[in-house]
């Protein structure tokens, strides 16, 4: 039977040929997006992978069992002073890295064949293009001394990492704050390590692989079984004929398989095309903020062998149910019926994942785990529904049109429709799950964009540079990570770099005092008032004084430039011995003069994290939401095309099953417009009515898992969105009206000839 299947799935000519060549270039786009999806998750964590070493210092002072796990037992090589610091240049974050060896056997970071001595550095590739292509003074110098060579790509999370390892002495770092002794390089992912800050966490990792499962694979395996049901009816007739004439259920059943899988394998070979030819664009697209590696993105063996193996396996379960008549009864196929109509309990599911929904709004699970366990599987009984009420919903359309219309293509449409509604809305099925998961995904992202996103004042904060240097108060006080009193001559030195307009430092108090001045009612710092007005910013002060207090607002991104803070009882050269916590540089907006006035601040003043500009703060606290807005975009850049193609090929295969008796009712003097007319209504009634509970039932699920989630409450979705609706709706038609010129050629003469 194996050869028979083989010599039946090419016999027939061309039009087996193409069949055959059609089928497997569909199973070959869902495959190459599978492959696709399977490579980026990959490439998500061996990025990860990557950020291991930085997070060293972190966890070099934890407890025994987190330096167990990250590898940072106290035998072995001489300890190193490790400090991690985060800078910026021009909007662009800076990984710094600071290390002094103890000893001659110290042990090495990832991408460099020796540690850098007192006075070297090492740069990442673009890094060291960036400072290569600026005047020292805006750049380079920060790093002190000279480089000695560039960082490997085992030492960089991606190809546009701007990383920088430089050597120190260990009387100067040990010195400053936040400086620690460590003994081994942290080799665990952060997804598992508990300490590790910098990264992607488990929740990260778990919220990609979340979104890609549930929002692609489902409409992938809805593009592999339609394109394996092309033909089905002629296949149907062949298979019947075979039982006639003595075969069994058995072997009908593997010459089917074989079939499927010949196309089906011939479209996983072909697979590999279409993931070779978009893994580039994938890996500059920077899903996690960086782009990868074209490497990062490759597949491994077990997930071939489970693409390879799966997908032919799907195959033949499509063929199976596509000639189950032919195994009930060979006469099943000439004898048609009118199939029972679906029920309403088809709705279910859908009503069932929704009040997963409620539950979880109800009773909230406390870990990760659960959450994702709980919303995958609520939204994943979402779309089994939508796709199982899709027949019900049509037949209800399919009737009512019936009853309202009395033109002859409209009517014909729909009582084709209500006759088999389960095969009217298969052709949209795919489209149909991109519109509820575009809309469940836009009406999330954008409420948390909303939420999250709102930030007061004005455009001067992208003028404005700030450097930290405490953490806060402690209890007992002070935090000792304040900085020393300004040298001589650094607040000249500022106010002589072209572009900087003024300057103000920011000391600390050893208490809280109560103040009245705007929405605030405490203070634990304090300003020399000529520099607060210079600055302009953060306020200014009461008439007469000499120094006023301040709380710690300068973190924020509220506009304070009309409060008024109440007058401190201090004179300006007391407030000048104090310690500093605080540098603030309004300059004129220029690069070069905030570069400048940067380098300038953080050699007087490192810190963990270096001087930046309140605008690239704001661009920090919104990396989050870059992140989850461009999985919205993969997502529904990547669910639009598998419709596109589903529906492409659904309709096609609808046309060739349906030949005869359109080549029949055009022999009756029926015009190929109408026939056309027919078509199109057949694929725009289940389109539209089903389209319109999946928007309905996106909007519900985003705000269920908003409320539940977040405690946001669902935001307008905005004009981009309805754009989009727009746009998927019209390109849907679009691919229909493509597939409207067959009918001229499949409707011929003599294609109505009785087999």
């Amino acid at each position: 039977m194996i050869r028979l299947g083989l010599r039946l799935a090419v016999s027939g000519g061309r039009e087996a040929w193409l069949r055959l060549l059609v089928t497997a270039a569909a199973v070959a786009v869902g495959v190459g997006l599978l492959f696709t999806t399977l490579a980026a998750v990959n490439a998500v964590h061996v990025q990860n992978g990557r950020y291991a070493w930085i997070n060293t210092g972190f966890v070099a002072d934890a407890g025994p069992a987190d330096r167990e796990a990250a590898g940072t037992d106290a035998d072995g090589d001489a300890p190193l002073w490790w400090m991690v610091r985060r800078d910026s240049f021009q909007g662009e974050q800076i990984g710094r890295v600071d290390v002094a060896p103890t000893g001659p056997t110290a042990t090495l970071p990832p991408g460099v064949d020796r540690l850098p001595a007192d006075g070297e550095y090492y740069l990442s590739p673009a890094l060291a293009k960036l400072a290569d292509t600026v005047p020292p003074e805006q750049l380079a110098d920060r790093f002190g001394g000279h480089r000695i060579g560039i960082l490997g790509k085992d030492a960089l999370p991606g190809p546009d990492s701007l990383v920088a390892l430089v050597g120190d002495s260990p009387q100067e770092l040990s010195a400053l704050h936040g400086a620690v002794r460590v003994t081994r390089i942290v080799t665990t992912p952060p997804d598992r390590c508990h300490d590790c800050p910098i990264g992607l966490q488990s929740n990260g990792v778990t919220l990609i692989l979340t979104v890609v499962t549930g929002a692609l694979v489902f409409p992938l395996l809805i593009l592999i079984g339609t394109a394996t049901r092309l033909s089905a009816t002629q296949r149907e007739r062949r298979f019947a004929a075979m039982r006639l004439v003595g075969a069994t259920p058995r072997q009908v059943a593997a010459a089917s398989a074989v079939e499927s899988v010949l196309a089906a394998a011939a479209g996983v070979l072909l697979g590999f095309l279409p993931y070779l030819a978009v893994r580039g664009r994938v890996a500059g697209m920077g899903l996690t903020g960086y782009r990868f590696y074209p490497s990062d993105l490759a597949l491994t063996l077990p997930q071939i062998a489970a693409v390879a193996l799966g997908v032919p396996l799907a195959a033949v379960v499509a063929a199976r149910i596509a000639l189950r008549r032919v195994q009930v009864s060979p006469l099943g196929v000439s004898r048609r019926v009118t199939p029972k109509p679906p029920r309403a309990w088809r709705v279910a599911p859908l009503l069932a994942g929704l009040a997963e929904l409620v539950f979880l709004l109800i009773r909230h699970p406390e870990s990760v785990p659960g959450q994702v366990r709980g919303y995958l599987s609520a939204f994943g009984l979402i779309m089994i529904g939508i796709v199982l009420a899709g027949p019900w919903l049509t037949g209800r359309a399919a009737a009512l049109l019936a009853r309202r219309t009395q033109r002859p293509a409209t009517l014909i449409a729909a009582r084709r429709l209500a006759d088999n509604p389960t095969a009217g809305f298969r052709a949209v099925s795919g489209l149909v799950l991109a519109l509820l998961v575009m809309t469940a995904t836009i009406g999330i992202i954008t409420t948390m964009t909303d939420e999250r996103g709102r930030v007061e004042g004005g455009p001067q904060f992208d003028n404005v540079l700030i450097n930290h240097l405490s953490e806060g108060r402690t209890p007992e006080g002070l935090d000792r990570s304040a900085g020393p009193p300004a040298p001589s001559g650094f607040t000249a030195g500022l106010l002589a770099v072209p572009g900087v307009r003024a300057t103000m430092l920011v000391h600390p108090l050893d208490r809280v005092v109560p103040v009245r001045a705007g929405d605030e009612t405490e203070a634990s710092e304090v300003v020399a008032c000529p520099d607060l007005d210079a600055v302009g910013v953060f306020g200014h002060c009461e008439p007469g004084a000499a120094t006023a207090y301040l709380p710690s607002v300068l973190a924020g991104f509220r506009d304070y430039s009309d409060t008024a803070w109440p007058a401190a009882p201090y004179t300006a050269e007391q407030v000048a011995a104090l310690p500093v916590v605080n540098v603030v540089v309004a300059t004129d907006g220029s690069r070069a003069a905030v570069e400048r006035a940067r380098t300038t601040v953080d050699a007087a003043y490192p810190a963990n994290r270096q001087s930046h500009t309140l605008a690239e703060g704001r661009k920090e606290s919104d990396a989050e939401l870059e992140g989850f807005q461009q999985l919205a975009r993969v997502v529904i850049l990547a669910t639009f095309p598998i419709a596109g193609c589903s529906l492409a090929v659904s309709v096609a295969a609808a046309l060739g099953e349906r030949k005869r008796p359109f080549s029949l009712l055009r022999l009756s003097g029926v015009p190929l417009a109408m026939l056309r007319r027919v078509v199109l209504m057949e694929s725009a009634v289940p389109l539209l009515a089903v389209s319109a509970l999946a928007i309905g039932t996106g909007l519900l699920a985003a705000d269920l898992f908003l409320r539940s989630q977040l405690q946001y409450t669902l935001h307008s979705l905005g004009t981009g969105y309805y754009l989009a609706v727009a746009g998927g709706l019209v390109g849907a038609l679009g691919v229909i009206g493509a597939t409207l010129p067959l009918l001229r050629r499949v409707t011929g003469p003599e294609t109505a000839r009785n087999e």
